[in-house]
């Protein structure tokens, strides 16, 4: 898929019909995502882009600034350049706000879809501790498996805190270890054992199991939807 540009609005030829032909075909594209119940990075990139649109409409003034610019004069005494902009309050401005009017209920509309399955997937994924699960929970594993397979996929995860001068919140990164099969004198306990041994940094290293109902794409929808449901897990409710 080709992603959509994020000057997409102002790139090249602001034309409403030219612009309406790329927004349907990125849209078409995410839907088909959607379809095979593909949520990252999609979901993710549709928010951004119908955020940008909401602040464009709110705040004109600001996004001038991102406007093409045309080179007027050129003063290569001092190696500076003057500029014009190109766009006007006008005709072009009119032909924008067209082009975000049409735009901004059909990127909601994709991303309430993206939404329900995203709830869907979490709702139909369980979230189980593997033994016992230590006091430090900030670093570990987690291991997901979808029902009726053996297949258990292995990540390391580490959290992270971000702290803004507003808010702070949690972050969570992960690393493929491995994949191995789960089933008489293999189970989740001997796994978590053998992770211990073999990263001895970790000797008693949280490990949590998630159990997916349904066979959701991995990379895409499982491993996400888990890292946000492990986050909120370990996060206190207060922090």
């Amino acid at each position: 898929m080709e992603q959509l540009k994020s000057d997409w609005l102002t790139d090249g030829l602001i034309d409403f019909e030219y612009k309406k032909y790329i927004l349907l075909a990125y849209l078409k594209d995410i839907r088909k995502r959607f379809d095979h119940s593909q949520l990252y990075p999609f979901l993710g990139e549709l928010v951004f882009h119908y955020n940008n649109l909401k602040k464009v409409m709110e705040s004109k003034e600001v996004y001038y600034e991102k406007f093409p610019k045309a080179i007027t004069r050129a003063d290569f005494d001092k190696l500076k350049f003057n500029y014009t902009k190109i766009v006007k309050d006008d005709v072009v401005m009119m032909e924008i706000e067209n082009i975000i009017t049409y735009a901004i209920p059909l990127m909601n509309s994709a991303i309430k879809e993206g939404r329900e399955i995203h709830d869907f997937v979490e709702e139909n994924l369980e979230l189980t501790p593997v033994g016992v699960t230590p006091i430090y929970e900030d670093e570990g594993y987690l291991m997901i498996k979808k029902d009726k397979k053996r297949e258990v996929a292995i990540y390391r995860y580490q959290l992270s805190v971000f702290e803004s001068a507003k808010e702070k919140y949690r972050g969570i990164a992960t690393d493929f270890v491995n994949q191995e099969q789960v089933g008489f004198g293999r189970t989740f306990e001997n796994i978590k054992i053998s992770l211990a041994k073999r990263f001895t940094y970790l000797p008693n290293p949280a490990t949590y199991l998630f159990v997916s109902k349904f066979d959701f794409p991995l990379p895409e929808t499982l491993l996400p939807v888990a890292k946000r449901l492990l986050v909120r897990h370990i996060t206190p409710s207060d922090a």
